[in-house]
């Protein structure tokens, strides 16, 4: 096998919606909020994913996902940003977060979050998903 190197301009890639790779329970009333640009697939070569993901809540729901990590998830915020079950922000566009395989996790987003991903191996076992409308009186 020869060894080279994978180049992409991510501007004119297109986004790929998530529920086309993993199933309509990423669906929200038919429409998809989850969208990807996959960068790199190198699981059947023993390595992982790169992805750049892009979350896009309804207006005045929020987007709530539980997962289980199948390989390292390096996650590096791009735009938007993560919050807390009380709905404070908690992540910001320059912060990396690693979630080690085999670690469960959550992420909730109210505003568009664009992130960049890395897997090492298999992409992570999403294990809840829903999207919510958000109690203004919460925070």
């Amino acid at each position: 096998m020869m060894i080279q190197a994978i180049l992409h301009k991510t501007e004119n890639m297109p986004w790929v919606p998530a529920s086309s790779l993993f199933g309509e329970k990423l669906l929200v009333d038919g429409k998809d909020v989850i969208f990807l640009k996959i960068l790199s697939d190198r699981r059947k070569y023993g390595g992982g994913v790169a992805e750049i993901s892009r979350f896009i809540p309804p207006p005045g729901k929020r987007i709530r996902l539980n997962a289980v990590a199948e390989s390292d998830e390096h996650v590096y915020v791009l735009e938007g940003g993560y919050e807390d079950g009380r709905g404070n922000p908690i992540r910001f566009p320059g912060d990396y977060m690693l979630h080690p395989k085999g670690l469960p996790h959550s992420a909730i987003m109210s505003r568009e979050t664009v992130a960049f991903v890395i897997y090492t191996g298999e992409p992570d076992r999403v294990t809840n998903f829903r999207v919510e409308s958000i109690d203004r009186n919460e925070r």
